[in-house]
C-alpha cells in the first residue's frame, strides 16, 4: 500500500476590498440574532426549571405556546434592545476581521 498524499486545504475565500455599510449591517443583524436566540435557550431553561409543576386551570398546551411565544418576542426584543450586550461584543469581535472602510470621498 502506497501512504496516502494529504489533500490541499481548500483556498480561503478572498474578501473584499472594503467592508460596505450593508456588510455592517448584516453583521449587525447576525450578532443580535444569536443574542436572541441564546436569550431563548437561556428562558427555555429556566422555564423547564418551574418548581410549580403544572396549573390544572391555566396549564396545557395553549399556555406552554403562548409561553414559548412570549419568551421568543422578548428575546427578540432584548436582542435589538441591546439589553445583555452579547450582540454588541460579538459585533466588534468580528469586525475587526472585516476589510477597512475606504476613505470618504471629499466633494
Amino acid at each position: 500500500m502506497s501512504p496516502i498524499a494529504p489533500t490541499p486545504a481548500p483556498a480561503a475565500p478572498s474578501a473584499p476590498a472594503s467592508a460596505s455599510a450593508s456588510d455592517r449591517a448584516a453583521l449587525k443583524k447576525a450578532a443580535q440574532g444569536f443574542e436572541a436566540i441564546f436569550v431563548r435557550q437561556m428562558l427555555a431553561a429556566a422555564r423547564a426549571t418551574s418548581l410549580a409543576g403544572d396549573d390544572p386551570i391555566f396549564g396545557g398546551q395553549a399556555q406552554k405556546t403562548f409561553t414559548q411565544m412570549r419568551d421568543e418576542r422578548f428575546a427578540d426584543i432584548a436582542a435589538q434592545a441591546g439589553t445583555f450586550g452579547l450582540a454588541k461584543q460579538l459585533e466588534a469581535q468580528f469586525a475587526r476581521l472585516l476589510p477597512p472602510a475606504p476613505p470618504a470621498a471629499k466633494e
